[in-house]
C-alpha cells in the first residue's frame, strides 16, 4: 500500500509541475520576436500564433496540451520542426551516463575516504578529510567549473573546455559536478562507520581475530550503507537538476543544456518536454530508494 500512496502522491506532484512549467514558460515572452524578422507586421505575428495555438486563451492551451500529451503528443519544437518529446529523450541518456558516473565514483570515494576517516577519529586523516570533504560541499559548481577551465584548458591546455569525445572531455564535467556529492557522502560515511566501529558486533568480529580491514570494510561499512543509500537518492536527483548548470558551461549535449537553449529560445514544447522527462525520472528514482531501502532493512518493511 506504501508504494501506491507513493505512486499516486507522485503524479501529483508531477501534475502540479506541469502546470508550473506550462503558465510561467509562458512568462518568458512572445516567441514570434524570436521566430520572425525584426520587422515582421502584427498580421505576421498573428498569423504565427494562430498557426500554433499561441491565440487561445492560456487555460484552453493547456487544456488542450494535457489532451494531447495523453494521447502521446507532446508538442512539435519551434525551432527544430520536431516532436518536442524525442528530443528530450535523445538527450536524456547522455545526460543519465553523465550523472551515473559521477555517482558512482563519489559513492567510491567517499566509501574509502570516510571509512580511513572514521578509523582514526580526529586523527591527520579524519582531519584533511574533512577539510576536503567540507570544501567539496561547499564550492559552488560555476566557480569551481570557470576556475578549472582557466587551470587546465586555458593556461595549461591540457584538457578540453567543451563538448563530448572520449576520456579528457568527461574529466572536467564529472569533477565539477562530483565534487559536493562526495563531500556530502563522506561526512555520511563517516558518522555512519564511527557508530558502527563502536557497536557491539564488531568488537565481537575483534575479539574472534578478524583483521582491520574486514572489520572496516565488510562488517562496518555492510551495517552503515543504509544511511548512505538514502543520501546518495537525493543527491542523484540534485544531479540531474546541477547537470544543468555543468552541461551548459562545458557545452555537454544533455538535456540540461537542450532545456537551457529552450528557455532562451522560448521554444515552449521543448521546455515542457524536456522538465517532464527529467521529472519523471526523478519521481522513479525517488520511489526505487525507497523500495531498496525497505528491501535492506526489514524494520521499513514491516512499517
Amino acid at each position: 500500500m506504501a508504494i501506491f500512496r507513493r505512486s499516486f502522491l507522485t503524479l501529483v506532484s508531477l501534475l502540479v509541475l506541469l502546470i508550473l512549467v506550462f503558465f510561467l514558460s509562458r512568462l518568458t515572452g512572445d516567441p514570434s520576436y524570436l521566430f520572425l524578422p525584426v520587422n515582421a507586421t502584427p498580421e505576421a505575428r498573428a498569423a504565427f500564433s494562430q498557426a500554433n495555438g499561441f491565440d487561445q486563451p492560456l487555460v484552453t492551451q493547456f487544456i488542450t496540451y494535457v489532451q494531447n500529451m495523453l494521447t502521446g503528443d507532446f508538442g512539435t519544437s519551434l525551432r527544430q520542426q520536431r516532436p518536442a518529446i524525442d528530443i528530450a529523450l535523445e538527450a536524456f541518456p547522455i545526460t543519465l551516463k553523465l550523472a551515473g558516473v559521477t555517482l558512482a565514483l563519489a559513492i567510491a570515494g567517499a566509501l574509502v575516504m570516510g571509512s580511513l576517516a572514521a578509523w582514526r577519529p580526529r586523527g591527520w586523516v579524519d582531519r584533511t578529510v574533512g577539510l576536503t570533504s567540507l570544501a567539496g560541499a561547499s564550492a559552488p559548481d560555476f566557480w569551481v567549473a570557470i576556475t578549472l577551465v582557466l587551470v587546465f584548458s586555458v593556461s595549461l591546455g591540457i584538457l578540453p573546455t567543451s563538448g563530448m569525445g572520449g576520456v579528457t572531455y568527461w574529466i572536467l564535467p564529472v569533477i565539477v559536478l562530483g565534487l559536493r556529492p562526495f563531500g556530502l557522502l563522506v561526512q555520511v560515511v563517516r558518522g555512519a562507520m564511527i557508530a558502527a566501529l563502536s557497536s557491539p558486533y564488531v568488537k565481537t568480529a575483534r575479539a574472534k581475530g578478524a583483521s582491520e580491514g574486514r572489520v572496516i570494510f565488510v562488517h562496518a561499512l555492510r551495517n552503515s550503507m543504509l544511511p548512505v543509500i538514502t543520501v546518495a537518492g537525493d543527491i542523484a536527483a540534485s544531479l540531474m537538476n546541477g547537470a544543468v548548470i555543468v552541461e551548459t558551461i562545458f557545452g555537454w549535449p544533455g538535456i540540461g543544456g537542450v532545456m537551457i537553449n529552450a528557455i532562451l529560445q522560448r521554444d515552449f514544447a521543448v521546455i515542457q518536454a524536456t522538465i517532464l522527462v527529467t521529472a519523471i525520472a526523478i519521481l522513479i528514482l525517488n520511489i526505487v530508494v525507497d523500495i531498496l531501502y525497505g528491501v535492506l532493512d526489514p524494520r521499513v518493511r514491516a512499517a
